[in-house]
């Protein structure tokens, strides 16, 4: 590894390869935000623990060995895009800021996980369909279908897209609500902070990002169903800068 080069681990789509996971995603706005030397290395999910677990201890809860995870230059691993960031942040003081002690950053990270469970009968099966290679497949298949306690066949039966959709709108509207205390009165930024980009933007972006790798209807259906379409348009469109190394 070259001298300050850090390797991020990530979940590949197929080809042409690409970042598309929500948590990945954060972290590689992190190394593109401050401009830090990186580089890729595609880890396809049945692989995941074999390259990780000599070198990180396991998750006390969920699944033992995730991604993301970054090598420092040091030879050191991280696991978890919060903590990550959190090392990123104070390792690179003279880069910009991430606000990592922002209030706005704790109320939306409690919102978060009511995103997924309500969408996970249609996203569970869209993920291998769309996006995930041949190695991938058979794996999230088979760990997905052990999570929710039936084929994934069955369970895309337990609630209708529209049902999905209608069920996931509350939770989309208070992220609507958080984004717009700063920016919504006096057309300060697009971005949590107003002007200010922070962490937040980036948490609240992979998702965003996610659902457009699924497909630009389910990312156009997100953004109708949020309360104000526009405001997260405009998110992404101010984040473009940090969202267009995606590849490598």
């Amino acid at each position: 590894m070259s001298s300050g080069e850090i390797v991020l681990f990530d979940i590949p789509t197929r080809e042409p390869r690409r970042c598309w996971s929500l948590n990945p995603w954060k972290t590689r706005l992190v190394l593109n935000y401050k401009g830090l030397d990186y580089r890729t290395e595609w880890v396809e999910y049945p692989d995941i623990k074999a390259r990780l677990e000599k070198h990180v201890p396991p998750n006390k809860e969920d699944t033992p060995f995730t991604i993301p995870t970054i090598l420092l230059p040091s030879g050191s691993y991280i696991m978890d895009s919060r903590a990550i960031a959190e090392h990123l942040e104070a390792a690179h003081p003279s880069t910009p800021s991430l606000h990592l002690t922002s209030p706005i950053l704790p109320r939306l990270e409690a919102i978060m996980p009511r995103l997924l469970p309500a969408l996970a009968p249609m996203y569970l099966m869209l993920v291998p369909a769309r996006l995930l290679s041949d190695a991938s497949v058979a794996y999230w298949r088979v760990s997905r279908a052990e999570m929710v306690g039936m084929p994934l066949e069955e369970f895309e039966k337990v609630r209708s897209p529209q049902a999905c959709w209608d069920e996931v709108a509350p939770v989309l509207r208070e992220v609507t609500a958080l984004l717009k205390e700063e920016n919504g009165s006096g057309g300060a930024g697009p971005f949590f902070l107003g002007e200010e980009v922070s962490y937040a933007d980036f948490v609240w972006a992979g998702f965003l990002l996610m659902c457009r790798c699924i497909g630009e209807e389910e990312l156009e259906e997100v953004v109708k169903r949020s309360g104000d379409a526009e405001a997260h348009r405009a998110l992404l469109k101010g984040l473009e800068p940090w969202t267009k190394r995606c590849a490598e």
